[in-house]
């Protein structure tokens, strides 16, 4: 999985600040948001909690679905979050 395209999903609590990136190493790069590596929205709203991602079989694709995951209105994400993950759990150990 450390070279595979994803969208990922970021919280800063249950129900709490969302961000959604794009990524080739999904290991790495919530690594860094979780280190705070990453400056920006993740380090200032303090959102490192990893609550949804999707495995892309291209860059361009995880990238268009990146794009349409943010267009989203609120409750949509909240949808998709809690679909695959109802507790809101840190997936982070799921993947180490």
């Amino acid at each position: 999985m450390d070279k595979q395209p994803a969208v990922y999903i970021l919280a800063s609590g249950y129900h709490g600040t969302l961000y959604i990136g794009v990524t080739s190493n999904l290991i790495q790069r919530i690594w860094q948001h979780k280190n705070d590596l990453v400056e920006g929205f993740t380090e200032k709203y303090e959102v490192h909690s990893l609550v949804y991602f999707e495995l892309h079989g291209d860059m361009q694709t995880a990238i268009q679905r990146e794009k349409q995951l943010k267009k989203w209105n609120r409750q949509w994400k909240i949808e998709l979050i809690e679909k695959e993950n109802p507790m809101w759990r840190d997936l982070w150990e799921k993947l180490t």
